[in-house]
């Protein structure tokens, strides 16, 4: 089968790669003029036959929109277009509205695998009509892991299914992080516990925590041991808020996911708002200390501010502030 891609990055230009090993043909194109096969977008659908299949692998929001307008102009009735990044549902149904008075078909493909995919196979979930999910299925086979296909693919449902399954797997990901990232540091803090990366290697096999996150962090802890020097700074992809937004829309309780997504959002602030408010309210109605930034240490010697594997902030004294704002 020949197909389209546009977007080679880390995810496309692997699915490139995985996609040509099996036998199909791909035109890619790419605004990185070393890695597309092609200069534009008319000479890449030039090159497609009827009908054609075009995967587009480009950051959400108006870099998706627009190229998906783009291409609207340039295919027929009866191609189909394939939008593989990480577009939140909502968006599907307005480029779907594009596309269907032109009779280009829609699907929306969550994509799960990382950098991972090219060797082991991707997690696909598509939404869509079940007529264009059909043409695709010999791209989807490719794609997904070696095995049934029903453990790496799914038709999820209508136009929006498919991001919107990708969004809640997710923000699954990211309490399975959080609570091993808990468990980390709590066997990093007992001085008992000599072997923490061993800890998590002997989870690897016959215990209910097993996992490919769990593997990944025993790589980690291979790589970087004790993860020293690694920034706690971590961004989101707005797949966790979007998570927690329909949680709150549908009044489905998340607390650990929307736990583990607040988290990544304290990991950026080097001194908190919210616990300096505390630390004055505290003062208000307690009458303890309130600590200001410029004052000498007035710490309770026999109170445990922070474990000792964790990284003290600095204030701008140069002082340092055991978990402040962390």
């Amino acid at each position: 089968m020949k197909i389209g891609m546009i977007g080679l990055g880390k995810m496309g230009g692997n699915m490139r790669e995985r996609l040509r090993s099996a036998g199909h043909e791909v035109v890619g194109f790419d605004l990185d003029e070393s890695v597309r096969d092609v200069d534009s977008l008319e000479e890449m659908v030039g090159q497609l036959e009827s009908p054609r299949v075009v995967w587009v692998m480009v950051p959400h929001g108006a870099p998706t929109r627009s190229t998906v307008e783009a291409l609207g102009e340039l295919l027929s009735e009866g191609d189909l277009l394939i939008e593989g990044g990480n577009s939140k549902y909502t968006e599907d149904r307005e480029l779907d509205a594009i596309l269907e008075p032109l009779g280009i078909g829609y699907v929306d493909c969550g994509v799960s695998g990382g950098i991972w995919g090219r060797e082991n196979g991707y997690g696909l979930m598509c939404g869509g009509r079940p007529e264009h999910v059909e043409i695709a299925m010999p791209i989807f086979d490719a794609l997904r892991p070696d095995g049934p296909r029903e453990e790496g693919f799914v038709h999820a449902g209508d136009v929006g299914a498919g991001h919107y399954a990708k969004m809640v797997h997710n923000g699954i990901e990211y309490g399975l992080m959080h609570a091993y990232a808990e468990g980390f540091e709590l066997l990093t803090a007992k001085d008992i516990v000599k072997d923490v990366r061993g800890c998590f290697q002997a989870w690897s096999r016959g215990t209910v925590v097993r996992s490919w996150l769990l593997d990944l962090l025993v790589d980690a802890l291979d790589e970087t041991p004790g993860l020293d020097g690694i920034s706690q700074y971590t961004t989101d992809s707005g797949e966790g808020r979007w998570t927690v937004e329909e949680a709150l829309d549908l009044a489905v309780p998340m607390p650990v996911i929307s736990a583990a997504l607040f988290a990544r959002f304290a990991s950026r602030q080097e001194n908190s708002p919210a616990m300096q408010a505390v630390a004055a309210l505290r003062g208000q109605f307690g009458g303890h200390a309130v600590k200001m930034l410029d004052d000498e240490d007035t710490r309770d010697a026999d109170q445990v501010e922070v474990h000792q594997g964790a990284e003290p902030k600095d204030d701008e004294q140069g002082e340092t502030r055991p978990g402040d704002g962390s």
